[in-house]
């Protein structure tokens, strides 16, 4: 008792509901009684074994010396299936007031009855322990999903062989709890044999039956297949009738369908038939005897498969109902009779042999092991069963943590060159991201967005992504409400008074939002980047163009006509360079890609670009990054272009703090690093001293226009659920 941590008598609740569960669990009760310094045992009868039709079996019980501490009455009669169900709920209905007087430590039910479901459902419901006999094995009928059932409710299990056992892992019990120890019965069957049978023999059967030179035959109905079950007990009748040797038949378990073979016994005389002998029960030490020295045992009980066995006396297992069962060669299988000459011929080449015996049910050694494993129980351990799962690769959790994790966006960013579409995470990663060139024509652009759209949601179901909604950021003007873009950039041709939405919406079943790509940098700031959480703050986009986006009191501007935050075409210089817009003298005119590219080209036309370490291949067109190399190695041309560029943007940004007063500016884009220095320095000197101190950053985010896509989906599908 030391290893079970447990410093009083484990007490044990046994309780046994027919004949076939009472001969399993019998020796356990044996066991248990011979221990008292360990347990206390008390036992629960109910089911057939209070029935008079069925022999009142519960007298097998008391005259074993156990005292029977409750009968419950819990069989509503009928024997139909409808009668099976009032009987769990019958049986539901009384356990209670009977486990909260006992309040034993352990319950140990047997095996796949209904009964033992009500047993276990009361058990598992009250917080008691239960020790499931016989979980693992398969049948048919029925009676798996009632075993099976009882496995998951069941805290600790005892199987009969290998398979039941690895049966139980793959069900995901854990296997610390889990003990091979094999059939109880068959501690005492392999004994058995040993004592005076023939005066059982002729007890049963008559003075002139010999040994070997009779039959045992005991059918049950298939639940699940009433009618065709009832048939071939017909032929299995028929057939013994015929075979003309004694037959000793008992009468079937209480299960739906039980009353039609009870009538069709009837019908036939076999009560009154001078070759049979009908009884209701027989004690399982005799009946032991019984089949032991029989010719031949026919019908589908699980005892014809399992305990016959230990014998080696050749049974005829009929139709479906043990289909599953590990089996010795002992057994002859007829599936399904059609005819009562195919059970015939089963008989013809079954009876009077002799088999090995067989083993597989047990060793003769199950109860002392079963002893062991019972105090071996810590009833300090929580209650609460765990499942051993096999580990999932990608587990869909129902946790709040784990479903804002998953909740993700479809972002697409369509750029002057290239059309990007990703997954997007709640926390902002790129889950997986797809580029393809932009077509220059319409239909061809929107196939493109449709068929990557597309494969990003297939994809998006085997990364286990929730996709909320496709948020997609354009240059130009959009209208955000309508997701039309007004009018784009020369960079995007054919873009005009263009509906995205429909089409994609259409076509993936999922909400669209479109806008600018400079009010989606800033929609990326303040959901992943550096505005999370500010009131008022502005973010500059330094690319092939200059845009941007407004934040003010947490809410993206737009504009009456959705022009707002158009940034890059803030004039800074009246006789400035020509702008694409058509303006000059324009931010964009002087520091964007495009500008840099421009004035890069003329340094280069004139062969003042290059300098020492420098080299532009002949197939590669010269770029704003080879002006920027040039200015870092040294190039006063280039550097001066940069410093005029860099000042440009930074008058810009003076007029924005004047205007609207933000409390950060952000810098986006593959230029902002270079602009930085500048733009602060340009501050200091024209900015009011009451703006001067305002802080400017450059973007920690890796892709602003995705994020900021995404952030669209993320933000107005989620903002009403968490």
């Amino acid at each position: 008792m030391e290893k079970n941590g447990n410093n009083r008598k484990l007490w044990v609740c046994v309780a046994t509901c027919n004949r076939a569960d009472y001969s399993k669990l019998a020796p356990i009760m044996f066991g248990i009684k011979t221990e008292p310094e360990f347990f206390e045992l008390d036992v629960v009868v109910l089911g057939s074994h209070l029935i008079d039709d069925y022999g009142n079996t519960y007298r097998m019980i008391e005259q074993d010396d156990f005292d029977i501490n409750t009968r419950l009455h819990t069989i509503v009669r009928g024997e139909d299936e409808a009668a099976m169900v009032e009987s769990v709920g019958l049986a539901l209905v009384k356990l209670p007031d009977v486990l909260n007087r006992l309040k034993p430590d352990i319950m140990i039910v047997h095996g796949d009855r209904f009964d033992a479901l009500a047993l276990a459902t009361s058990a598992a419901l009250m917080n008691i322990r239960i020790l499931h006999i016989e979980g693992g094995e398969v049948s048919g009928t029925i009676d798996d999903s009632i075993r099976h059932a009882i496995t998951k409710l069941a805290h600790y299990h005892v199987c009969c062989t290998r398979s039941a056992e690895q049966h139980l892992i793959s069900m995901c019990e854990d296997h610390d709890r889990i003990l091979l120890a094999g059939c109880p019965s068959y501690d005492k069957l392999l004994s058995a044999k040993n004592k005076d049978y023939m005066s059982i023999i002729r007890m049963w059967l008559g003075d002139d039956v010999k040994s070997k030179d009779y039959i045992v035959a005991l059918q049950h109905p298939v639940t699940t297949d009433i009618k065709h079950s009832i048939k071939m007990f017909e032929l299995t009748l028929d057939a013994l009738i015929s075979f003309n040797k004694r037959t000793l038949v008992l009468f079937p378990n209480i299960d739906a369908g039980s009353k039609e073979m009870v009538r069709v016994m009837r019908k036939k005389g076999i009560e009154h038939h001078p070759n049979f002998r009908a009884v209701k029960h027989v004690p399982f030490d005799q009946f032991i005897q019984l089949v032991a020295h029989a010719g031949c045992m026919i019908g589908n009980s699980s005892c014809g498969v399992r305990e016959v066995g230990a014998f080696g006396t050749p049974v005829i297992n009929l139709g479906t109902r043990q289909i599953g069962r590990e089996t010795g060669e002992n057994v002859l299988h007829v599936r399904d009779a059609d005819t009562q000459d195919k059970i015939l011929q089963a008989l013809h080449l079954q009876f009077g042999k002799q088999y090995p015996c067989s083993k597989i049910y047990g060793d003769g050694n199950a109860v002392p092991r079963i002893l062991k494993f019972l105090k071996s129980i810590d009833l300090q351990e929580p209650l609460q069963k765990k499942f051993c799962f096999p580990p999932v690769k990608e587990n869909i959790s129902q946790d709040i943590d784990h479903i804002l994790e998953t909740l993700s966006a479809l972002a697409v960013d369509l750029g002057g060159t290239n059309l990007r579409v990703a997954i997007v995470s709640m926390k902002g990663e790129i889950v997986k991201k797809y580029t393809q060139f932009n077509p220059k024509t319409y239909e061809e652009r929107i196939n493109l967005i449709l068929q990557m759209c597309v494969e990003a949601a297939a994809e998006a179901v085997k990364l286990n992504c929730r996709i909320l909604g496709v948020g997609i950021s354009t240059g130009g003007r959009v209208n955000p409400r309508e997701g039309i873009v007004l009018h784009s950039t020369k960079l995007i041709q054919e873009w005009n008074s263009v509906d995205l939405r429909t089409p994609l919406s259409d076509t993936l079943h999922l909400p669209v939002w479109v806008d600018n790509d400079g009010n989606c940098a800033a929609l990326a700031e303040r959901k992943f980047g550096q505005g999370k959480g500010l009131e008022n703050f502005v973010t500059l986009i330094t690319g092939t163009g200059i845009g941007g986006g407004i934040i003010h009191q947490h809410e993206l501007i737009h504009g009456s006509s959705f022009c707002a935050a158009e940034l890059g075409h803030l004039v800074v210089s009246l006789d400035g360079p020509d702008c694409s817009c058509g303006s000059h003298g324009c931010i964009e005119a002087y520091a964007s890609g495009m500008a840099l590219q421009r004035e890069a080209k003329k340094l280069h036309d004139e062969d003042l670009l290059l300098v020492e370490g420098m080299s532009v291949p002949k197939d590669e067109a010269v770029g704003a990054l080879h002006l920027i190399q040039a200015a870092k190695l040294g190039n006063a041309k280039a550097q001066s272009i940069l410093r005029t560029a860099g000042t440009a943007l930074g008058l810009g940004v003076v007029n924005i703090l004047h205007t609207m007063n933000p409390s950060l500016v952000i810098l986006s884009g593959v230029l902002a690093s270079h602009y930085i220095h500048i733009v602060k320095d340009v501050i200091r000197q024209q900015a009011l001293s009451s703006v001067q101190d305002v802080d400017v950053v450059v973007s920690d985010l890796v892709d602003p226009a995705l994020l900021g896509a995404a952030s669209m989906v993320l933000d107005y599908t989620t903002r009403r659920i968490y």
